[in-house]
């Protein structure tokens, strides 16, 4: 994972009221934790010294956030945050895609309900701030309209 997408991911959980975020990618797994670590680790968890490089610039980001260009697209409750309606299925919306206003972008499932979240403004779509399956809390941002 580059350094640039760690800092964006560390700026976004210092931004937001989640605690914890653990991300699995090809190349590796990074896992960011605002408060003190659980006593019992997750099944796959990265060796201290990788998760004290991603937990030493917490410090940093807390005192200067960095803002995202464009307007964000907030989740209105808390869920699980899902691109297309159904597995497998073509995403809602793609970096580069040009998107109404009340066009669905997303689905956030919350007590077995799927919440299918509309765009609130027109643009094109820069940025996606969360994975398929990830969970998400109210007001975390989850895609950049310019």
């Amino acid at each position: 994972m580059d350094l640039r997408k760690l800092k964006t991911l560390i700026d976004l959980v210092s931004e937001s009221n989640i605690s914890e975020l653990e991300i699995t990618e090809a190349d590796g797994k990074v896992r960011i934790v605002k408060s003190e670590p659980v006593a019992a680790p997750h099944p796959g968890y990265l060796p201290a010294p990788v998760a004290h490089v991603a937990a030493a610039p917490i410090v940093e980001a807390v005192a200067a956030p960095v803002v995202e260009p464009g307007h964000a697209v907030k989740s209105p409750m808390v869920g699980t945050f899902y691109r297309s309606a159904n597995p497998g299925a073509k995403p809602f919306a793609e970096v580069g895609d040009a998107i109404k206003e009340g066009e669905p972008i997303c689905i956030i499932e919350a007590m077995k309900i799927m919440n299918e979240i509309e765009a609130d403004k027109s643009g094109t779509v820069t940025r996606i701030l969360c994975e398929n399956g990830q969970a998400v809390e109210f007001g975390q941002p989850l895609f950049i309209i310019e």
